[in-house]
C-alpha cells in the first residue's frame, strides 16, 4: 500500500527524536494506511458526498495474470479440429461441459457464470486480442492495462476513464496497478499480514486525540472503513489474499454512501504450461467462487454493475506434451453482471484449420479487447466519441447492444 515502507521505517527511529505530536500523526497513519482499507484522507472527502452512491452505474475489472487458456475455457465444441489439436485436454473435463449458443460450452468449473448466462447476465465473447503483437507476459499485461495501442506504465485504460467522468476507484492490490494509473481518485486496499491491532490500542488513540479534532476524525473515519470489512459480530478473522476473500472486501466497499464507482482486481496462476487440466479445474472454481461472492456482497448495486473479466493473451492451439498448452495470440473476454444483456455469445469464430490459425499455432483474434470495453463505457457510463478517444486513442467501439436498457 502507499508508503508503507516509510511508515514502517519510522519504528527505527528513537522515540527521544520525536515530538509527541509527530508519535501520533505517524501511528495514525500506520493504523490508516497498513489497517484500513482507504486512507483517512479519503474517507474524510467521502464524508462530504451528498446522498447515497445507490444507483450509480458501477464497473469491477478483472485481469486474470498469466494468459488464460480460452479453448479450454469457453469450448468450441462443434469445431471438429478440437480434439485433434487437443487429444488429452479434450477429455480431461471431470463434469460435463455447460452447453451456450452456437455450439459453445463453458468449462464445467464455472457453474456459477453458466447460471449467470441462463439468467442472461454473462456475456462470453471469443477471440478477443488487445493488439499485443509478441508472447511476453509482463508486456502483454502492461499494454492491456495502458490501453494505448503501445506500453505506457504512467497511464492506464480505467484511470483515463474514472477522469474523464470524474470518478471514484479501488484496486484491491498491494500497490496501484497500470489500468487506475494517472489519476488522483485511486484509493489501494489489501488485506494486512501484520495482526490486528488490539481493541485496546485504538481507545487509547482516541484519548489521545481528543483534544486533536483532525486527528481524532482521522482516526474515526479510518475505524469506520475499517469496519466495512471486518466481522460484524465483532469476532477477529485471519486476513487472507485468497480471491473470494478479495471479492467480497471489495463489494462492501463499493456499496452504501461511500461506495466507490469502480474497482480493479487481480487474480494470477493461468500460465498453464503443464498439468492445465487439473490446474484449470481448480483456478475456473476459485474465479466462479470469487465473482458469486461480489455478487452477494454488491446486493440491489449488482443490477447496476458491468464486470469486465480480461487476460494478456491465449494460448496455443495445440496442447503440448506437458499436458499443457503455451503462450498464444486470441484469447476470450468475458462481461458479466446485473446491468449486461447477456444469453449470447459475442465475437466471430476464426477456426482451427491450419491455415486459419494465427502464425499456423494461435487462435486467430477476430475483435479487440478495447473495443468491447469501449462499448461498455459509452452504454454504462454514457462516454461520447470524443471522450472515448481520451481512454482508448487508436480504436473504435462496437456497436452491439451489451447492457439492459
Amino acid at each position: 500500500m502507499k508508503n508503507t515502507n516509510v511508515i514502517n521505517d519510522s519504528n527505527n527511529l528513537p522515540t527521544s527524536s520525536l515530538s509527541r505530536r509527530q508519535f501520533i500523526t505517524m501511528t495514525g497513519a500506520s493504523l490508516a494506511l497498513l489497517s484500513f482499507p482507504m486512507s483517512s484522507a479519503f474517507a474524510l472527502e467521502e464524508k462530504k458526498q451528498v446522498g447515497n452512491q445507490a444507483g450509480k452505474p458501477k464497473i469491477v475489472w478483472v485481469l486474470l495474470r498469466g494468459a488464460l487458456d480460452s479453448l479450454h475455457t469457453i469450448v468450441p465444441t462443434f469445431d471438429q479440429q478440437y480434439k485433434t489439436l487437443r487429444p488429452k485436454l479434450s477429455s480431461s473435463f471431470k463434469s460435463p461441459l455447460l452447453p451456450l449458443e452456437k455450439g459453445f460450452a463453458l468449462h464445467p468449473s464455472l457453474k456459477n457464470l453458466h447460471q449467470w448466462y441462463q439468467e442472461k447476465s454473462l456475456i462470453p465473447v471469443v477471440a478477443v486480442s488487445s493488439g499485443y503483437p509478441k508472447r511476453s507476459h509482463f508486456d502483454g499485461q502492461d499494454y492491456l492495462e495502458s490501453g494505448k495501442g503501445e506500453i505506457d506504465h504512467d497511464s492506464g485504460w480505467l484511470a483515463r476513464a474514472i477522469e474523464v467522468k470524474n470518478k471514484r476507484a479501488l484496486a484491491v492490490s498491494r500497490s496501484t496497478p497500470i489500468s487506475l494509473r494517472s489519476s488522483d481518485q485511486v484509493n489501494t486496499w489489501y488485506p494486512s499480514n501484520l495482526k490486528d491491532a488490539d481493541e485496546d490500542i485504538y481507545a487509547a488513540l482516541d484519548k489521545l486525540y481528543q483534544n486533536d479534532e483532525s486527528l481524532r476524525a482521522s482516526l474515526e473515519s479510518g475505524l469506520e472503513v475499517r469496519g466495512l470489512v471486518g466481522d460484524k459480530k465483532g469476532k477477529k478473522k485471519k486476513r487472507q489474499g485468497k480471491f473470494i476473500n478479495l471479492t467480497k472486501a471489495c463489494a462492501q466497499l463499493m456499496v452504501g454512501e461511500q461506495g466507490v464507482d469502480c474497482a480493479m482486481l487481480e487474480l494470477g496462476g493461468w500460465d498453464t504450461h503443464n498439468n492445465q487440466g487439473s490446474r484449470l479445474n481448480n483456478n475456473l472454481a476459485e474465479l466462479d467462487n470469487g465473482l458469486v461472492e461480489l455478487k452477494s456482497g454488491l446486493g440491489e448495486e449488482w443490477q447496476n454493475t458491468v464486470v469486465i473479466i480480461g487476460t494478456e493473451f491465449g494460448r496455443t492451439a495445440k496442447e503440448n506434451g506437458t499436458g499443457g498448452t503455451d503462450h498464444g495470440t486470441g484469447s476470450a473476454l468475458f462481461l458479466a453482471g446485473g446491468a449486461v444483456n447477456g444469453g449470447k455469445v459475442q465475437g466471430s469464430w476464426p477456426g482451427l484449420k491450419t491455415e486459419q490459425l494465427f502464425q499456423q499455432r494461435d487462435l486467430m483474434p477476430t475483435t479487440n479487447s478495447f473495443s468491447w470495453i469501449g462499448n461498455v463505457l459509452s452504454q454504462h457510463w454514457q462516454f461520447t466519441e470524443q471522450e472515448l478517444k481520451q481512454v482508448f486513442p487508436h480504436v473504435k467501439p462496437y456497436n452491439q447492444v451489451l447492457l439492459r436498457s
